[in-house]
This record gives C-alpha cells, sequence and structure tokens, in this order.
C-alpha cells in the first residue's frame, strides 16, 4: 500500500481537496474539514481516519491501530503501517471517515460540493 493509492481513493470521493498540515502530513479534506492525515515521510507511512462513536473500541482491537494522539477522543484512530490494510480495507476507512466528516458540514457547502 501507497500513500498514492489511499490519494487516488480520496481524490474518487466528491469535493475533495488535499493539502499539507502540521508541517509534513499530507491531508485530504471535504468541505475544508480533513477526513483523512497521512504521515507520508515516516517509516512506514502512517494514516489517521475518523470512526464512528460506536465502533472506536473495536476497531483499537485490530493490528496497527491506536487512539490517534490529541484528537482520539473524538475517535480518531491511529494506523501504525498503512501497509497492514488492504486496498478494501482503506476503502472502507476513507469512505467511512469522509461520510462522518461530511455529514456534519452546514448544508450550503454540501450543496456546493455536490453531496
Amino acid at each position: 500500500m501507497t500513500i498514492e493509492i489511499l490519494q487516488t481513493i480520496c481524490m474518487q470521493l466528491p469535493g475533495v481537496t488535499e493539502d499539507l498540515k502540521l508541517g509534513d502530513h499530507l491531508c485530504f479534506n471535504v468541505g475544508g474539514k480533513t477526513f483523512l492525515f497521512t504521515g507520508p515521510d515516516s517509516v512506514p507511512a502512517t494514516a489517521s481516519v475518523k470512526v464512528p462513536d460506536e465502533d472506536f473500541e473495536e476497531t483499537l482491537q485490530k493490528e496497527c491501530f491506536s487512539p490517534q494522539a490529541y484528537i482520539g477522543r473524538y475517535k480518531w484512530v491511529h494506523i501504525a503501517d498503512i501497509g497492514c490494510l488492504t486496498h478494501h480495507e482503506w476503502e472502507f476507512y476513507i469512505k467511512q471517515s469522509y461520510r462522518l466528516i461530511a455529514e456534519k458540514l452546514p448544508g450550503k457547502i454540501k450543496k456546493e460540493i455536490g453531496l
């Protein structure tokens, strides 16, 4: 798994933009809100996504998952090695995180980006 593959998955979703935050974290956003943080310069490369509140504890039981520092309380998980997940799993987690973030966007922004 590579950052480029994650990027491809993200860019297929409506209204996605990317930018650098916190110096070297490639982030993917919808409506100006981040739904995927990546650490492309980490070895191995890492990433973080938001999961549903009810799935948070169960998700943390999986290999390579831990609460994301500082934002774990908002149900963000850190994946210590992006290679731990298959392409199909990445599609699931990225789309889920995207949906969770997009659902909370104001109606005007949703309409502007076609949601």
